[in-house]
């Protein structure tokens, strides 16, 4: 029975880090892309386009970390923590003029 039990736990832990690595890795890239379009000083359209075209590199890497760091709390608190950052301060910028 406690095999059980442990392999469940692996098993939630495991389900835990991959909605983490794929929906936080997301929510933060997209999020850091839009903050980063709002804030470059370059035209509008290419600043939106490097933002995308980057955001494609720093979501592989969220979820390559989510993976490789042994700590599951550490790594909700820095992807999360990211995300609802640069998505709550891409939203208080507003659109750029």
């Amino acid at each position: 029975m406690p095999q059980i039990a442990g392999h469940r736990r692996v098993t939630a832990r495991l389900c835990a880090r991959s909605l983490i690595a794929l929906v936080g890795s997301y929510a933060a890239a997209s999020g850091l892309a839009a903050l980063f379009a709002r804030l470059a000083p370059i035209a509008r359209v290419e600043a939106t386009l490097w933002a995308m075209i980057a955001s494609f590199a720093v979501f592989a890497a969220f979820g390559l970390w989510a993976f490789h760091e042994p700590r599951l709390g550490r790594v909700a608190a820095v992807i999360w923590g990211i995300a609802a950052a640069s998505i709550g301060l891409a939203l208080a910028l507003g659109v750029r003029p």
